[in-house]
Protein backbone atom coordinates (compact mmCIF):
# COMPACT_ATOMS: atom_id res chain seq x y z
CA UNK A 1 0.00 0.00 0.00
CA UNK A 2 1.50 3.49 -0.64
CA UNK A 3 1.32 6.16 2.24
CA UNK A 4 -1.12 8.15 -0.63
CA UNK A 5 -3.47 5.12 -0.63
CA UNK A 6 -3.38 5.04 2.91
CA UNK A 7 -4.24 8.88 3.20
CA UNK A 8 -7.00 8.47 1.17
CA UNK A 9 -8.57 5.85 3.25
CA UNK A 10 -7.64 7.53 6.44
CA UNK A 11 -9.49 10.88 5.16
CA UNK A 12 -12.27 8.09 3.97
CA UNK A 13 -12.76 6.33 7.32
CA UNK A 14 -12.92 9.90 9.11
CA UNK A 15 -15.44 11.58 6.83
CA UNK A 16 -17.51 8.64 7.25
CA UNK A 17 -17.38 8.14 10.82
CA UNK A 18 -17.65 12.32 11.89
CA UNK A 19 -21.01 11.77 9.62
CA UNK A 20 -22.36 9.33 11.81
CA UNK A 21 -21.68 10.89 15.22
CA UNK A 22 -23.45 14.19 13.80
CA UNK A 23 -26.41 11.89 15.30
CA UNK A 24 -25.04 12.64 18.64
CA UNK A 25 -25.47 16.19 19.81
CA UNK A 26 -28.32 17.91 21.45
CA UNK A 27 -30.96 20.19 20.53
CA UNK A 28 -29.70 23.40 19.29
CA UNK A 29 -31.43 26.41 21.00
CA UNK A 30 -30.08 29.05 18.92
CA UNK A 31 -27.49 30.18 15.95
CA UNK A 32 -26.62 33.16 14.30
CA UNK A 33 -27.92 34.58 11.19
CA UNK A 34 -27.61 31.89 8.51
CA UNK A 35 -26.04 35.04 6.28
CA UNK A 36 -23.08 35.42 8.98
CA UNK A 37 -22.21 31.55 7.89
CA UNK A 38 -21.52 31.65 4.14
CA UNK A 39 -18.09 33.07 3.91
CA UNK A 40 -16.56 30.23 5.85
CA UNK A 41 -18.45 28.00 4.24
CA UNK A 42 -17.84 28.74 0.65
CA UNK A 43 -13.72 29.12 1.73
CA UNK A 44 -14.06 25.61 2.91
CA UNK A 45 -16.04 24.60 -0.23
CA UNK A 46 -13.14 25.88 -2.30
CA UNK A 47 -10.20 24.60 0.01
CA UNK A 48 -11.73 21.24 -0.25
CA UNK A 49 -11.93 21.30 -3.93
CA UNK A 50 -8.43 22.94 -4.35
CA UNK A 51 -7.19 19.90 -1.70
CA UNK A 52 -8.94 17.53 -4.54
CA UNK A 53 -7.53 19.54 -7.27
CA UNK A 54 -4.19 19.31 -5.69
CA UNK A 55 -4.44 14.93 -5.80
CA UNK A 56 -4.99 15.00 -9.44
CA UNK A 57 -2.30 17.41 -10.25
CA UNK A 58 0.12 15.38 -7.96
CA UNK A 59 -0.13 12.02 -10.14
CA UNK A 60 2.18 14.15 -12.43
CA UNK A 61 5.28 14.41 -11.78
CA UNK A 62 5.95 17.49 -13.33
CA UNK A 63 3.09 19.25 -11.64
CA UNK A 64 4.45 18.52 -8.53
CA UNK A 65 6.53 21.43 -6.41
CA UNK A 66 8.10 18.53 -4.68
CA UNK A 67 8.35 15.41 -3.85
CA UNK A 68 8.95 14.12 -0.10
CA UNK A 69 10.07 10.60 -0.79
CA UNK A 70 8.90 7.26 0.76
CA UNK A 71 9.59 8.29 4.03
CA UNK A 72 8.48 11.64 3.85
CA UNK A 73 5.38 10.56 2.25
CA UNK A 74 4.71 8.34 5.27
CA UNK A 75 5.59 10.76 8.02
CA UNK A 76 2.97 13.00 6.38
CA UNK A 77 0.47 9.55 7.06
CA UNK A 78 1.17 9.48 10.46
CA UNK A 79 0.62 13.50 10.99
CA UNK A 80 -2.92 13.45 9.39
CA UNK A 81 -3.83 10.35 11.50
CA UNK A 82 -2.71 12.51 14.65
CA UNK A 83 -4.78 15.20 13.30
CA UNK A 84 -7.68 13.09 13.37
CA UNK A 85 -7.07 11.61 16.65
CA UNK A 86 -6.52 15.65 18.08
CA UNK A 87 -9.86 15.71 16.37
CA UNK A 88 -11.97 13.07 17.91
CA UNK A 89 -10.47 13.34 20.91
CA UNK A 90 -12.00 16.79 21.00
CA UNK A 91 -15.14 15.58 19.84
CA UNK A 92 -15.66 13.14 22.36
CA UNK A 93 -14.42 15.65 24.90
CA UNK A 94 -17.06 17.93 23.41
CA UNK A 95 -19.99 15.08 23.95
CA UNK A 96 -23.21 16.18 22.66
CA UNK A 97 -22.45 19.91 23.11
CA UNK A 98 -20.46 19.33 19.27
CA UNK A 99 -22.35 20.99 16.17
CA UNK A 100 -21.00 21.12 12.40
CA UNK A 101 -21.94 24.79 12.74
CA UNK A 102 -22.44 27.58 14.84
CA UNK A 103 -24.56 27.23 17.75
CA UNK A 104 -26.50 27.33 21.34
CA UNK A 105 -27.17 24.02 22.67
CA UNK A 106 -29.16 23.12 25.34
CA UNK A 107 -27.77 23.84 28.85
CA UNK A 108 -24.40 25.00 26.94
CA UNK A 109 -21.50 25.98 29.29
CA UNK A 110 -17.55 26.62 28.47
CA UNK A 111 -15.88 23.65 28.07
CA UNK A 112 -11.68 24.18 29.26
CA UNK A 113 -10.35 20.97 30.00
CA UNK A 114 -9.29 18.22 27.82
CA UNK A 115 -8.26 19.32 24.79
CA UNK A 116 -9.73 22.31 25.26
CA UNK A 117 -7.55 23.48 27.86
CA UNK A 118 -4.68 23.23 25.25
CA UNK A 119 -6.49 25.48 22.41
CA UNK A 120 -9.89 26.85 21.83
CA UNK A 121 -10.90 24.89 19.13
CA UNK A 122 -9.11 21.62 18.87
CA UNK A 123 -11.02 20.19 16.13
CA UNK A 124 -9.87 23.45 13.33
CA UNK A 125 -6.69 22.19 15.01
CA UNK A 126 -6.52 18.54 14.55
CA UNK A 127 -8.32 19.40 10.88
CA UNK A 128 -5.79 21.64 10.41
CA UNK A 129 -2.96 19.76 10.91
CA UNK A 130 -4.53 17.22 8.58
CA UNK A 131 -4.92 18.71 5.71
CA UNK A 132 -1.43 20.79 5.93
CA UNK A 133 -0.10 17.47 6.14
CA UNK A 134 -1.68 16.03 3.03
CA UNK A 135 -1.08 18.90 1.02
CA UNK A 136 2.85 17.72 2.07
CA UNK A 137 2.14 14.45 0.58
CA UNK A 138 0.88 15.99 -2.45
CA UNK A 139 3.31 18.47 -3.23
CA UNK A 140 1.16 20.80 -5.30
CA UNK A 141 0.50 24.25 -5.79
CA UNK A 142 -3.77 23.66 -5.85
CA UNK A 143 -3.00 21.57 -2.40
CA UNK A 144 -1.05 24.69 -0.81
CA UNK A 145 -3.67 27.14 -1.63
CA UNK A 146 -6.31 24.62 -0.33
CA UNK A 147 -4.45 24.49 2.77
CA UNK A 148 -4.79 28.98 2.79
CA UNK A 149 -8.63 28.62 2.14
CA UNK A 150 -8.96 26.59 4.81
CA UNK A 151 -6.92 28.20 7.13
CA UNK A 152 -8.52 31.09 6.72
CA UNK A 153 -12.22 29.57 6.40
CA UNK A 154 -11.68 28.14 10.44
CA UNK A 155 -10.12 31.36 11.89
CA UNK A 156 -13.58 32.73 10.32
CA UNK A 157 -15.75 30.36 11.94
CA UNK A 158 -13.29 30.34 15.06
CA UNK A 159 -14.09 34.28 15.36
CA UNK A 160 -18.01 33.95 14.38
CA UNK A 161 -18.29 31.45 17.44
CA UNK A 162 -16.59 32.92 19.64
CA UNK A 163 -18.46 36.14 18.70
CA UNK A 164 -21.30 34.58 19.44
CA UNK A 165 -20.75 32.29 22.77
CA UNK A 166 -19.25 35.16 24.08
CA UNK A 167 -22.87 36.94 23.80
CA UNK A 168 -24.65 33.67 24.88
CA UNK A 169 -22.47 32.32 27.30
CA UNK A 170 -21.35 35.93 29.06
CA UNK A 171 -18.94 38.50 28.31
CA UNK A 172 -16.87 37.71 31.91
CA UNK A 173 -16.29 34.18 31.43
CA UNK A 174 -15.32 33.97 27.93
CA UNK A 175 -12.98 36.60 28.63
CA UNK A 176 -11.39 34.70 30.80
CA UNK A 177 -11.00 31.49 29.12
CA UNK A 178 -9.78 33.36 26.24
CA UNK A 179 -6.97 34.66 28.19
CA UNK A 180 -5.97 31.44 29.89
CA UNK A 181 -6.00 29.26 26.34
CA UNK A 182 -4.71 30.58 22.61
CA UNK A 183 -7.17 29.65 19.80
CA UNK A 184 -5.63 27.22 17.36
CA UNK A 185 -2.09 26.51 18.46
CA UNK A 186 -1.19 25.37 21.94
CA UNK A 187 1.65 27.78 23.50
CA UNK A 188 0.26 30.72 20.61
CA UNK A 189 -1.26 33.90 21.20
CA UNK A 190 -4.19 34.34 23.95
CA UNK A 191 -7.29 36.30 22.52
CA UNK A 192 -7.70 39.27 24.89
CA UNK A 193 -11.12 41.28 24.79
CA UNK A 194 -11.20 44.85 23.58
CA UNK A 195 -11.74 46.07 26.92
CA UNK A 196 -8.52 44.62 27.57
CA UNK A 197 -7.08 45.96 24.25
CA UNK A 198 -8.14 49.16 25.13
CA UNK A 199 -6.67 49.53 28.60
CA UNK A 200 -3.14 48.00 26.95
CA UNK A 201 -3.44 50.36 24.10
CA UNK A 202 -3.96 53.70 26.31
CA UNK A 203 -1.23 52.21 29.16
CA UNK A 204 1.31 51.62 26.31
CA UNK A 205 0.23 55.43 24.60
CA UNK A 206 0.86 56.92 28.59
CA UNK A 207 3.87 55.49 28.90
CA UNK A 208 5.33 56.40 25.45
CA UNK A 209 4.23 60.16 26.29
CA UNK A 210 5.83 60.17 29.60
CA UNK A 211 9.58 58.77 27.75
CA UNK A 212 9.03 62.12 26.00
Amino acid sequence: MSPQLATLIAWSCFIISWIAAAFWADRTEKRPARREEWLYRGLTVVGAFLLYRGGVESSSATRRIWALGAGGDWAMFALVVAGFAFAWWARLHLGRLWSSSVTKKADHRIVDTGPYGLVRHPIYTGLLLSIAATAGQLGTGYAVAGVLFFLAAFWIKARLEERFLRDELGEGDYDAYRRRVPMLLPLGPRGWSRAARMAWMSGAFWKAARRR
